[in-house]
């Protein structure tokens, strides 16, 4: 059971912080038009089909890929062209990834959602600028930190006077190439007052376990899912694909499409007990 009491968070139908779950959904990167409407299509109605609050995600540019040749997606100016068209012809929230100061404004315009990455999150001049938007953001952990340092980049955001805040767990750096989802992690963050969502694909990465691409054990995110479910969070962050074997990035740890309605389910019956 939650111990603290965390403030509200409203994107768009979806309210973080009031008991009910949240997903946020879509694929790592944005890998062709079509691929994208044709995921997000199926999310939308699934969603909508089951009475879930649902936040689609997709990365416009990867910039944090293990190498040069590793695909990190269309750029901005398309990759938001494509993410306003998914929020436009859908009528779902959206939420992607900035990576530099400069990209925080435009993207702003676009998407519900601004993300820091994990690798990211201690870089000061990038929360301000994502904070200043005014927009809701979302803040991951880093593999670096332990969960009581999150308060130094809430104290960032919230003095720029926006309150809109999302704390999300990621797994922590356990050696090389390994990752540990500590569940007491997300019950530390939601004491700093703020919603915190679990990111199940990621926790479950093996970053740059396999040379020139990270590897994972993505048949264990449904199981660290639930978990963390049952501890108490406010949503669940997970990558997913219409073909994860061919996915261009995080292959690894995307779960299936034809798994989502059946996980979906388990985690609103376990959040509902």
């Amino acid at each position: 059971m939650f111990k603290s009491k965390v403030k509200k968070i409203k994107v768009g139908d979806a309210v973080f912080g009031r008991r009910e779950l949240v997903f946020i959904a879509g694929p790592c990167v944005i890998e062709s038009v079509d691929g994208v409407m044709k995921l997000a299509a199926k999310l939308v109605k699934l969603a909508g089909g089951m009475g879930v609050p649902l936040i689609f995600k997709a990365s416009f540019d990867k910039a944090n890929r293990s190498s040069l040749d590793s695909y990190r997606g269309p750029g901005l100016r398309e990759g938001l062209a494509v993410l306003r068209e998914v929020r436009d012809r859908f009528n779902v929230p959206v939420l992607t990834d900035i990576h530099e100061t400069w990209q925080a404004e435009p993207v702003a315009e676009v998407v519900d959602v601004l993300q820091i990455p994990a690798f990211l999150c201690r870089q000061t001049d990038l929360v301000l600028a994502a904070a200043q938007t005014g927009k809701v953001v979302n803040v991951k952990k880093g593999q670096f930190l332990a969960p009581e340092d999150m308060i130094n980049v809430v104290e960032k955001i919230s003095r720029c006077g926006n309150e809109r805040i999302i704390l999300t767990e990621r797994g922590t750096s356990f050696g090389y190439h390994n990752l540990v989802a500590d569940m007491r992690s997300l019950l530390i963050m939601r004491d700093l007052g703020y919603p915190v969502v679990f990111d199940a694909t990621h926790s479950v990465q093996r970053p740059g376990g396999i040379g020139k691409e990270s590897g994972g054990d993505g048949q264990w995110a449904p199981a660290l899912a639930r978990a963390a479910v049952a501890t108490g969070v406010d949503g669940i962050f997970m990558e997913t694909h219409l073909n994860p074997s061919e996915a261009l990035s995080d292959k690894a740890n995307a779960i299936d499409f034809k798994e989502v309605k059946k996980l979906w389910r388990s985690l609103r019956q376990i959040n509902e007990l």
